[in-house]
């Protein structure tokens, strides 16, 4: 099925607009969104990558001079979540795309539309259909007891979609497309399903570091440095798949490994420990313990190195996390509740929930590699 999607400059009044921290995106940097542009090349190079994919064309002008262009697409993660191959994009074919300029870089755009070698035009956010996630042999337990939520999960995606009146429409997810686009639905109606955004509740000092941050650049806003920013945010953020490893050590201890997907980074949670060693070495992961309360694994989380809980907020060493995870076995949804604290920076608790799904699209390390005009790394 073909959604009906919209242009660029909708999608970003869309995700301003949205109320999950899911939802949310890292903006359109310096891409000139009000000019539409069109250019034809030869695909050069696919960069199949996070945070955003990139496109490498030749472009010949029509004095006969060839322009290497680098085009923005979605990070390598949503693409193959929405059921792209790689075999689509070979190296040769001819490429035209519809999108948007960079206001510094002449050599740079923003997909919104292309097609290959003369096809049918797909727009960045197309999904192609997939089968469904066949749960029908997977254990409800593992061999010791403990609820099995080994496994790749990931957070429903959002499709751009304008409804029967038309506008500007919205981001809506995937299961929800058909509903809304034919007005059974209303925005109201699935914005009130959808997990809230924590609210932040500043001291002093946090209100201060806020305003002092600057969100577009790498030496703040660790997402431009493919670094993690926390794994309160890095958990859902531009909807990657998540691993969850249930195994017990060598020596006995149960421990679940988790690597966040959208960056590799791993964190390990030692199960049935009842207290935090006392010569913890600071990090971004912290030091995890978890306990099984009935079928609901709570986890604490001390240790952590300063740094960024979600642009703007920063985060000390003093913060501590909360985080409860329980699984529905009926619908396969893993909810995650979180609470944090950090008297340095934080009022009140930072606090809400988020909801994972077992991916269609099996957990894969993704290159990490900022390709962005003003935020690229020198090589």
């Amino acid at each position: 099925m073909r959604t009906q999607l919209f242009t660029s400059t909708a999608l970003a009044a869309a995700i301003i607009a949205c109320s999950s921290p899911a939802w949310a995106h890292h903006g359109f940097g310096l891409f000139q969104l009000d000019i539409k542009k069109e250019w034809t090349g030869t695909l050069t190079k696919m960069n199949l990558i996070n945070p955003h994919s990139y496109m490498e064309l030749d472009v010949t002008d029509a004095d006969g001079t060839v322009h290497h262009m680098r085009c923005e697409m979605r990070a390598a993660t949503l693409i193959k979540r929405s059921g792209w191959s790689t075999d689509m994009f070979k190296i040769g074919s001819t490429i035209h795309v519809e999108g948007n300029p960079h206001r510094d870089d002449p050599d740079a755009c923003y997909i919104e539309n292309f097609s290959i070698d003369g096809g049918p035009q797909m727009n960045r956010n197309d999904q192609i259909s997939r089968a469904p996630v066949d749960t029908s042999n997977r254990p409800q337990r593992l061999e010791d007891g403990q609820l099995n939520i080994s496994g790749d999960w990931a957070v429903e995606q959002l499709v751009l979609t304008v409804p029967p009146s038309g506008g500007n429409g919205s981001m809506i997810p995937k299961s929800k497309v058909a509903d809304f686009a034919s007005g059974k639905l209303a925005i109201e109606q699935i914005q009130a399903n959808q997990p809230p955004r924590a609210t932040v509740v500043y001291t002093p000092v946090g209100q201060a570091a806020a305003k002092a941050f600057n969100n577009r650049s790498p030496e703040d806003n660790p997402w431009f440095n493919c670094k993690p920013t926390s794994f309160i945010r890095d958990w859902s953020a531009d909807w990657p798949i998540n691993q969850f490893t249930q195994t017990t050590t060598p020596e006995g201890e149960k421990v679940i490994d988790i690597t966040y997907g959208l960056y590799n980074f791993k964190r390990q949670i030692h199960v049935g420990m009842l207290e935090h060693p006392a010569d913890l070495e600071p990090g971004y992961a912290g030091h995890s313990i978890g306990n099984w309360e009935g079928d609901t694994l709570v986890v604490d989380t001390i240790g952590f190195a300063a740094g960024v809980l979600s642009a703007p907020t920063r985060s000390s060493a003093q913060m501590h996390i909360v985080e409860r995870f329980s699984l529905d076995t009926t619908t396969m949804a893993l909810k995650r509740e979180y609470s944090v604290t950090d008297p340095i920076y934080l009022a009140a608790p930072y606090a809400s929930y988020d909801v994972m799904y077992l991916s269609d699209v099996p957990f894969e390390a993704q290159t990490c590699k900022e390709m962005t005009p003003e935020f690229a790394q020198p090589e």
